[in-house]
């Protein structure tokens, strides 16, 4: 594998941490947004499934975003009848995003965002040498 075939291999990891890291965000961002009226359905939590992809010109797989889904687990009721979202019983529907599990996604996608800069830097580092050891 020459050291080109490594630097694009990292820059795909790092751009499906980016999308998964503003995923999170969106979700982190909506956590409390409600149905505009009554009885309506609030924010739903988006999820990130990965592929791997085959490079055909590099002759390596690198990963990529499959898809951005929405987590249809069911949606908690909180009691307030003033809630422009409340039913005729009084009761709002809430997104199902758990704050706690949004942040530990965003730990181990920043982890592996910096994983693969790791590699980047390391790779330009031997490039830099080769470059230095031509002169």
């Amino acid at each position: 594998m020459d050291l080109n075939t490594a630097l694009n291999i990292s820059a795909a990891g790092m751009d499906a941490q980016t999308t998964r890291l503003r995923v999170i965000a969106e979700n982190l961002a909506n956590q409390d947004t409600t149905g505009a009226s009554p009885g309506a359905d609030p924010y739903r939590r988006k999820t990130v499934s990965f592929e791997d992809r085959m490079d055909a010109a590099a002759g390596v797989a690198t990963v990529r975003v499959k898809q951005v889904g929405r987590d249809t687990s069911e949606l908690q009721l909180r009691y307030d009848p003033s809630n422009p979202a409340a039913n005729a019983e009084g009761y709002v529907k809430l997104p199902n995003v758990n704050s706690f599990v949004e942040v530990m996604d965003m730990r181990e996608a920043e982890r592996s965002y910096n994983a693969n800069l790791s590699v980047m830097q390391a790779t330009r580092s031997m490039l830099n040498q080769t470059i230095g050891l031509l002169k």
